[in-house]
């Protein structure tokens, strides 16, 4: 008896397509990728239990009110915008950036008002940058931690 013998074709996977797909995606990718260097302003947050720090006698102070205006050195400021801040900090260190700056902010005032003011010392060029709190037992001395 003779069988009809049935001519089997070969089995090819087509990675055409795939490979099309893969560019895509990597054309997609690199196309939505930004490039951009951002400058960074290291921040060490302050505990609350640390010993009390002795002023410095060469050190910008800026104080952020409760109603978010700002003071450099007790001198208030003519407005809350970023560029008079800038232009404050510039006229207070006679252009020495090396200055130790200490940002004291009221516990009422806003969150955006305190980071518009680290947003000013980074822009300014300044590395040092302290934060004042408040102890909880002792309520009247204020401790700064470096950053």
């Amino acid at each position: 008896m003779k069988f009809k013998r049935t001519i089997r074709e070969e089995l090819a996977i087509n990675i055409t397509p795939l490979i099309d797909v893969v560019f895509l995606l990597l054309i997609f990718f690199m196309v939505t990728t930004t490039f951009n260097r951002e400058t960074r302003l290291l921040v060490n947050l302050p505990e609350a239990n640390a010993e009390l720090v002795e002023s410095q006698p060469s050190q910008i102070e800026i104080i952020v009110a409760r109603d978010g205006s700002y003071s450099i050195n007790g001198r208030a400021l003519v407005n809350t915008r970023l560029e008079t801040l800038v232009q404050g900090l510039e006229i207070e260190s006679g252009g020495d950036r090396s200055l130790p700056i200490l940002l004291v902010a009221d516990a009422e005032s806003t969150h955006q008002s305190v980071v518009t003011a680290m947003d000013a010392i980074g822009q300014s060029g300044f590395t040092r940058l302290n934060i004042a709190t408040q102890r909880s037992e002792d309520t009247g001395t204020i401790s700064a931690n470096p950053l």
